[in-house]
């Protein structure tokens, strides 16, 4: 009889678990692993989560443009939900983010289910001992709801998925530094409230045929601290290796020398700051990008990201105060830039190479006769290959860093983003003078259509100049002696690739405001011309060098124009200084 008891006590038990586990399924579970929930499902599931445990707080950093909460998931297991009280836990901080492309969803499907599975059933006890895990499970909110079968054609699941943009249009992957979209703005203040540890952003890529399930992205090729970089390598090495275990294969996210035809070579590149991964590398943080494999079905692009997620936190809880230490450090040395050059951009070098083996499928190339063009055709057939792999980064463009940066009060626009980014600076009270160093530019272009709404520039050239310039009161100085030194480099120097410049902050001065007529220049031109000889011998080679430009009687007088003292002084020059030490 007691043994009778004892077996129906099990079998009572058992059946309260597997009721308990099946009331925790999430929508993409019970979907049979074919659907993603859609915004007001996965809110749902994640209060749901923070109201059944005291480990979980949910909170939300602002709201989209048409209203939707931007949510996002604090985990602790000292209850710490401050960045305050955090810090004195000495736990590191992990910042991952899914859905700023919704159509690319598994990081948010992954992400709910393993937080569930730490925190809820205690699958993994050991997890989140030394690291608290920040979890935005949809960051595009707006572009998630503009759910549909067809947002994603190259993409195999799931059913129905959100839209890349948010509802401005504007791609958040492509913001980070400019930060022109509200969500965007909020998600600074986010994210320079915490100053996670390290940060994670998944994807879905697009591009060739392979057997990976997951390729990465992270700075590890020499653009960061060194011992940010051993770090980095180290930690993809302990993934790797656990996730081998798992079944699972990964690789570098890279670009085929040829489109799509592997056997071209592979090329690695870095992230400029306008991508997410490029910005907090240049905050001195690591930074993952995952590109989960879209010819894979949802289920295994879910499952390998939940795999990948869980042994993150697992290299992070076992080197958390190394990891803290390392990012201090990384923060110091950036403090100390000022006189220092710092590289803005790189080139990978195609004069230095390695043999990898890359696991691909077989595929063919052959003639299209639609377009006239190749067509690759890959097959489901596994084959690996010995292929070329160019990863040697190379400086491409650099700066040396001044000692400060000054901006005049009228461009509010551009020392409103310094805020947005957490970086320091003082201001004037009263008009004062400053000798500078900025720059003079010529042949500006302009691209031929708007990017990301806005007209960017495209190219130009740069000459260094020295000028005394009176600055009004409310100008504001930017010390470099801050953290955030390199931010302020990529947004104040305009040959860095994503420079407030290049982005259209300060078209404006590229315009001219004043005009003469021809009859006017025509006359003033022979009296230039008499008094000083030399002058039309300039003005011939000018046009002789250049006349596709020069052709048409405006621009031509327009040349004499430009050496009038009537011509605008402030035209192509740079509003923002650089200030040395003995000159502040």
């Amino acid at each position: 009889m007691k043994t009778r008891l004892i077996i129906i006590g099990i079998v009572l038990l058992q059946l309260a678990v597997n009721a308990q586990e099946k009331d925790w399924l999430t929508y993409y579970e019970k979907s049979n692993f074919l659907e993603t929930p859609r915004y007001d499902e996965t809110i749902k599931y994640s209060k749901k989560l923070a109201e059944s445990s005291e480990f979980i707080e949910y909170e939300t950093f602002g709201e989209s443009v048409q209203g939707r909460d931007l949510p996002f998931l604090i985990i602790d297991k000292n209850k710490n939900f401050t960045p305050e009280s955090v810090k004195e836990s000495e736990n590191a901080v992990l910042f991952i983010e899914a859905c700023i492309h919704p159509g690319e969803s598994e990081g948010k499907d992954a992400g709910l289910m393993l937080i569930r599975d730490i925190i809820i059933h205690e699958k993994y006890p050991e997890l989140l001992e030394n690291t608290t895990l920040l979890f935005i499970p949809i960051f595009n909110t707006d572009g998630h709801e503009r759910f549909s079968a067809y947002n994603r054609i190259n993409q195999n699941g799931p059913k129905e998925m959100g839209w890349r943009t948010t509802a401005e249009n504007l791609n958040l992957n492509r913001d980070f530094l400019k930060a022109d979209a509200p969500e965007m703005q909020q998600w600074l203040k986010l994210f320079n409230k915490w100053l996670p540890d390290m940060f994670i952003d998944i994807h879905t890529t697009d591009g060739a045929d392979y057997q990976y399930s997951l390729t990465y992205g992270m700075h590890t090729m020499g653009d960061m601290n060194e011992e940010q970089s051993a770090w980095q390598n180290e930690y993809l090495i302990n993934v790797e290796e656990k996730l081998i275990e798992d079944d699972i294969l990964m690789f570098p996210y890279v670009s085929f020398r040829r489109w799509h035809d592997p056997r071209s070579g592979l090329i690695r590149r870095t992230a400029s700051p306008r991508f997410s991964t490029g910005y907090v590398a240049n905050q001195n943080r690591p930074a993952l990008l995952v590109e989960t494999h879209m010819l894979k079905d949802y289920k295994t692009r879910v499952d390998a990201t939940y795999h990948l997620l869980r042994h993150s936190i697992e290299v992070i809880d076992n080197s958390n105060t190394e990891l803290k230490e390392i990012n201090k450090n990384a923060d110091l040395e950036t403090k100390q830039l000022a006189g220092k050059e710092l590289v803005l951009s790189y080139y990978t070098s195609q004069d230095d190479s390695i043999m990898v083996k890359f696991k691909g499928v077989e595929y063919d190339i052959v003639h299209s006769d639609l377009t006239d063009d190749i067509w690759v055709q890959f097959s489901d057939k596994p084959k690996d290959y010995n292929l070329v792999l160019f990863d040697k980064l190379m400086p491409s463009k650099t700066v040396v860093i001044p000692d400060a940066y000054i901006i005049p009060v009228e461009w509010t626009e551009v020392i409103n983003r310094l805020e947005m980014h957490d970086i320091q600076f003082t201001t004037l009270q009263e008009s004062k003078e400053f000798e500078i160093e900025t720059y003079k530019f010529s042949n500006v272009s302009f691209a031929n259509a708007p990017f990301e709404g806005r007209q960017m520039v495209q190219d130009f050239e740069l000459e260094e100049i020295s000028i005394k310039k009176l600055f009004p009161a409310g100008s504001v100085i930017v010390p470099t002696n801050q953290r955030t030194a390199k931010i302020i480099a990529h947004i104040l120097e305009p040959i860095g690739p994503d420079s407030y410049v290049s982005w259209g902050f300060f078209n404006s001065i590229f315009e001219r405001k004043e005009y003469v007529e021809t009859y006017v220049m025509e006359k003033m031109a022979r009296e230039m011309i008499k008094e000083n000889p030399e002058l039309l011998e300039q003005y011939e080679q000018a046009v002789k060098d250049n006349p596709e430009f020069y052709n048409n009687q405006w621009v031509k007088l327009f040349w004499f124009f430009e050496r009038t003292p009537y011509w605008d002084k402030q035209k192509n020059i740079y509003p923002v200084g650089k200030i040395y030490n003995t000159k502040l």
